[in-house]
């Protein structure tokens, strides 16, 4: 294994059944076995290379779980058939009745909802916290905390995550610690830093395509194993399996990952320096007036750039709808929730991605309802974009 991630994944050799050069996709659910004992060993766990029912792995999840564990830096991998799967499976596997979590405050609106409202029912309670105040981390750590979650760059606010800090701290009182690297694949490499296990939406960057989601689960393979074990597994016993047509659909995408991340990041920087010198309030960890600019710059693989992700603050719900509904008319992009596709998308987070947070914890954390979320497209000529954008905010007047 290189120390480049996308080296890792480029090293990765895989022949289809009859010589293809993208592997084969396993079109079954289960599998035949020669001799009933492989079937029994299979079972329990220890028959490698055997499949035995494609809920708990097949030969297409196994091919892209290597390439993601290849390119986090894991011994290995599980693949889920979305980003929640494989985010709720982590936690039921690390927390039982009476444990207790803490999380970023800023982070995705389904985790958090999770966090918040589900996981109480199983007396699995969090506290939520200010990620970047490694003070207020540390004190709110209790006899029965088991994970500190964060996400490397926070969804919407784009808070940077001291991953080092925190797993000092986590190593310290001997908890885990689990990031969600959805906003920067290959950008940040979290277990280089110091994480136990790193997820991902596969739905956004990984994936690109905006036409399947998934998730994945990168961590030892004494936890994968555990994840996967048929008595008490959660990725097993609830069933979040990824489809195999999309497993091999997601791992053609993989391959060009690593060029996709530099562009989304160099049209990013260039709208966010552009716009903020227009006078706009931006966030961008790119930017220099970004709180963690520094930070960000301590911890990042320097050739993929600051990610494709920035946040402009317009004042308010009604101009920000009105922005983005102009610029959709002007092909510059569309209203949508989600991240990571070709072309520019934008929404309001807390009006969609980040409405399960209650209003009056938006305003705590910062969330203002005049903030637009853009996952900046794969633009070629982003100086058109640029103007195109700037002539759509002189109209509605915000310029």
């Amino acid at each position: 294994m290189t120390n480049k991630p996308a080296n890792n994944i480029q090293d990765l050799q895989y022949f289809g059944e009859f010589g293809g050069v993208n592997p084969s996709i396993s079109d079954s659910a289960t599998y035949t076995f020669l001799h009933a004992k492989t079937m029994l060993d299979t079972f329990e766990g220890h028959a490698e290379g055997c499949y035995l029912y494609s809920r708990h792995t097949s030969p297409s999840n196994l091919y892209l779980s290597k390439a993601l564990a290849a390119m986090e830096f894991t011994e290995t991998a599980n693949v889920a058939a979305s980003g929640m799967g494989a985010i709720t499976s982590v936690i039921l596997q690390v927390c039982g009745a009476g444990d207790h979590i803490i999380s970023a405050r800023t982070i995705y609106g389904g985790t958090y909802a999770f966090l918040k409202n589900f996981a109480p029912k199983l007396n699995i309670n969090t506290s939520f916290v200010d990620i970047t105040s490694l003070e207020k981390v540390e004190a709110a750590i209790n006899p029965s905390t088991k994970m500190i979650y964060c996400e490397a760059i926070s969804n919407p606010l784009l808070e940077i995550a001291n991953l080092s800090a925190l797993s000092k701290i986590a190593k310290k009182y001997d908890i885990l610690l689990v990031v969600d690297n959805t906003f920067s694949p290959m950008i940040i490499s979290p277990q280089k830093l110091g994480a136990n296990i790193t997820i991902h939406s596969l739905t956004k960057f990984i994936n690109g395509t905006n036409d399947t989601v998934g998730g994945v689960v990168c961590g030892s393979q004494k936890f994968i194993d555990s994840l996967r074990n048929v008595n008490d597994g959660a990725a097993m016993l609830l069933g979040p399996v990824m489809d195999s047509f999309r497993a091999a659909s997601i791992l053609k995408n993989l391959r060009t990952l690593h060029i996709r991340m530099k562009k989304h990041s160099e049209n990013a920087l260039y709208l966010a320096r552009h716009f903020e010198n227009d006078g706009l309030k931006v966030v961008y960890p790119g930017l220099e007036s970004h709180k963690d600019h520094k930070l960000f710059k301590s911890m990042f693989n320097v050739e993929y750039g600051f990610g494709g992700i920035l946040t402009i603050d317009v004042g308010n719900l009604e101009k920000a709808n009105e922005l983005m509904e102009l610029m959709q008319n002007e092909n510059l992009g569309y209203l949508a929730v989600s991240l990571g596709f070709y072309k520019t998308l934008f929404s309001a987070p807390g009006t969609s991605t980040s409405s399960e947070i209650p209003v009056e914890e938006q305003a705590a954390m910062g969330l203002s309802n005049g903030i637009i979320r853009f996952s900046i497209g794969l633009d070629n000529d982003i100086e058109r974009t640029y103007k195109s954008m700037k002539d759509c905010m002189k109209q509605v007047g915000v310029l």
